[in-house]
């Protein structure tokens, strides 16, 4: 006989869960879980985003002074000929100490354009990789009663978040008391649903969504997940028509009276 599991995996169906606590660390249900989105990690995916994040945050400031830019004066420091010496026409020269720097690097943007499937490919990956390592948590709704910094950290201690954590909370939550109780934690970062970043799930230890914020999130991601694999079903049963079998070649006939 068959385990559960494969059973599950045989008829396509999902059968992983999560539980739901609330903020004081007590289990007040479970959450079902996509296996289209917590399936399968990619790491070659996974750092393809964190290297594309880490890039378009680069300041990118730095710069050298070149021979225009150097200072000193433009005038020719002896005659061209007759002196014995190398010929030289500015103290600037990139020769000499002090001179311009000769394709040194100058400001730019270290940004390039990364595919949006890509990142949502990336981002399911981060969120796979957390749930198999046992730091994916959810919490039923972040119902922080007043702006203390003292009792969410004692709520964060009940959840067993010992080190650094990512907040994921839906757009427009309007709880107030949720950003001003976390901003003074060190290693707490609080985000939108919305603005969740492969990058963000990596960085940080543990991951803490609202259930509101990981059931809009996995459906996104569901969504778009089930319009790829549609589109690449109808890609493949789409047959290329057959092309019409070249009669055979007869030979003409006055060509064949010739012959």
């Amino acid at each position: 006989m068959c385990s559960a599991g494969a059973l599950a995996r045989v008829l396509g169906k999902h059968m992983a869960t999560i539980d739901i606590h609330d903020l004081s660390g007590k289990k007040v249900g479970t959450l079902e879980l996509a296996d289209e989105v917590f399936g399968a990690i990619n790491e070659d995916l996974l750092y393809e985003a964190v290297t594309h994040y880490r890039a378009a945050h680069r300041a990118g400031t730095h710069a050298t002074k070149n021979k225009k830019l150097v200072s000193g004066a433009g005038k020719k420091l002896w005659k061209q000929k007759g002196t014995g010496r190398a010929r030289v026409g500015s103290i600037r020269s990139p020769l000499w100490r002090h001179g311009g720097t000769v394709h040194g690097p100058q400001p730019r943007s270290y940004d390039y354009r990364f595919p949006r499937k890509k990142l949502l490919g990336a981002l399911r990956s981060a969120l796979a990789a957390k749930l198999s390592d046992g730091k994916l948590i959810v919490v039923k709704a972040f119902d922080v009663k007043e702006p203390k910094t003292q009792a969410f950290r004692e709520a964060l201690d009940s959840l067993k978040v010992d080190k650094g954590a990512l907040l994921v909370e839906v757009a427009n939550h309007g709880n107030r008391n949720l950003h001003l109780s976390s901003r003074n934690l060190e290693g707490i970062e609080l985000v939108t649903s919305a603005e969740v970043h492969p990058y963000h799930l990596l960085r940080y230890d543990r991951a803490i969504f609202s259930q509101p914020a990981i059931e809009k999130l996995q459906l996104s991601l569901k969504n778009l997940s089930s319009k790829r694999e549609h589109k690449a079903g109808e890609g493949e049963g789409e047959k290329q028509p057959k092309k019409a079998a070249r009669s055979p070649r007869t030979r003409h006939k006055k060509a064949a009276e010739v012959a």
